[in-house]
């Protein structure tokens, strides 16, 4: 039997064809020429969840719905005269319902190809489909390649051992040649994480680093915990909007010069008032600080009123979603939803605003002279700035308006009058600050 082969998209295909007409899966790993557990892995994997009823059968999914004498559950029908259990409506109506779960999806083969009641069953299905399954194990195959596979703990850790000694003078070999237990990943790999700037350390610390003409490469991320992501896809955030009506806060990262200091951009969707938040380096745990001093400044009941329903991207800054949803008590503050994939358009408000920073702060400019009283000037200029699309009223007003102004003094920001307003780089005097040291007094206040 073959080892270490992937399966291909034609014994996919395959795999369905077979599935459909109720082959077993001892048959099909024979004729494949693979382990039967390797077939039921796949399987139990890659199917994929059907809300597809049965033809002429209403979808209820609910256990009791066979003895449930239950009438008019909506609402806005009041002259209904029939029993909700035959409604298509009682599984989003009823708050006693509670989902039955087809058990034959517990055993081989895990799906409901070829099933002999699938025409007549209205419970959620799933199917084993070649050719999601096959762009699902693409997707996974290239995620399992990128970024750098180690975690924000390890990382901190490989920090705080080794930037130290590289702004002695040392060499990242004299290091690991002489601490050889210290370390689980490759010297060239400890090299990697420093040029991406995923370490306090940095390039010019290396003198010979400097001297060597860098590669045109792409700089190393730090890996993203897909599972982070398991109950907040965009489909699971609209549902959710839709369900709540909770106002949405847009939530994205502004990026100065790679490895230096980045913003963090939290944006209003109701109002176009938006926040930015200054952090030394672009990681999770540095938003996750910047979320606990919102939450102490403003409160609890202010926090949550604010952010209960927050729209990020895929960065790995946000791969920590439980750490900003809950407090240290363990208290709910904040729903976490994400993007699908290089799909920035759907959250395009924040996306559109970043124009305004750009305007002061233009692509590529170091932040690192930058401290937190900067960004809230030139944040305060931004929303005092009036708009078109609302009715030539600033965003700082209906803020205001909205969430009142005690809310807008704990979060930095104060109204500029609107002739004072400036949107381009004199307002941080920046030919003058990007020549100020990046350490010191003028470190960012986190």
């Amino acid at each position: 039997m073959p080892k270490n082969k992937h399966l291909t998209d034609g014994e996919r295909l395959q795999i369905e064809q077979w599935l459909r007409g109720g082959t077993s899966l001892t048959q099909i790993a024979r004729w494949l020429g693979k382990s039967k557990s390797t077939i039921s892995r796949e399987i139990r994997a890659r199917t994929v969840p059907s809300d597809k009823s049965a033809p002429f059968r209403h979808a209820n999914r609910c256990v009791r719905r066979s003895d449930c004498e239950r009438y008019q559950l909506c609402e806005d029908k009041p002259n209904c005269t029939k029993r909700c259990s035959t409604c298509p409506y009682c599984n989003t109506s009823c708050k006693e319902f509670e989902e039955q779960h087809c058990y034959r999806l517990c055993d081989p083969p895990y799906c409901c190809n070829g099933c002999e009641d699938e025409r007549k069953c209205t419970l959620r299905k799933r199917y084993y489909l070649h050719s999601k399954a096959h762009d699902a194990y693409r997707e996974m195959l290239v995620e399992s390649r990128a970024g750098a596979n180690i975690t924000e703990s390890e990382l901190h850790e490989l920090d705080a051992f080794v930037s130290p000694l590289i702004r002695r003078g040392q060499s990242i070999h004299h290091i690991v040649a002489n601490n050889p237990d210290r370390f689980r990943v490759s010297e060239k790999s400890i090299y990697r994480y420093v040029d991406g700037g995923l370490l306090t350390a940095r390039n010019i610390d290396m003198p010979r680093v400097c001297r060597i003409r860098p590669r045109k490469t792409k700089p190393v991320e730090h890996k993203v915990d897909t599972h982070c992501r398991i109950g907040r896809t965009y489909p699971e955030f609209l549902h959710f909007a839709a369900e709540t009506g909770l106002a949405v806060v847009e939530m994205d990262s502004v990026l100065g010069r790679i490895g230096g200091k980045v913003l963090l951009t939290l944006m209003f969707k109701t109002c176009g008032f938006m926040l930015a938040f200054l952090r030394d380096r672009n990681t999770s745990q540095s938003v996750i600080d910047r979320f606990d001093w919102m939450y102490e400044a403003l409160g609890a009941d202010c926090f949550k009123r604010l952010f209960a329903l927050v729209l990020a991207d895929n960065g790995s800054e946000f791969s920590n979603p439980k750490a900003l949803e809950f407090d240290a008590d363990g208290n709910r503050r904040a729903n976490i939803f994400y993007c699908d994939a290089y799909a920035s358009f759907q959250k395009p408000n924040v996306e559109l605003n970043h124009e305004f920073i750009r305007r002061i702060m233009p692509k590529g400019t170091s932040m690192d002279a930058f401290v937190q009283d900067d960004i809230d000037r030139m944040m305060s200029h931004v929303n005092s700035y009036s708009r078109k699309k609302l009715n030539d009223r600033s965003p700082m007003d209906l803020f205001c308006h909205l969430y009142g102004r005690k809310a807008v003094d704990a979060l930095g920001q104060r109204r500029i009058p609107p002739n004072e307003i400036q949107l381009n780089p004199s307002l941080l005097r920046l030919p003058s600050a990007m020549r100020l040291p990046t350490s010191g007094k003028l470190s960012s206040v986190i």
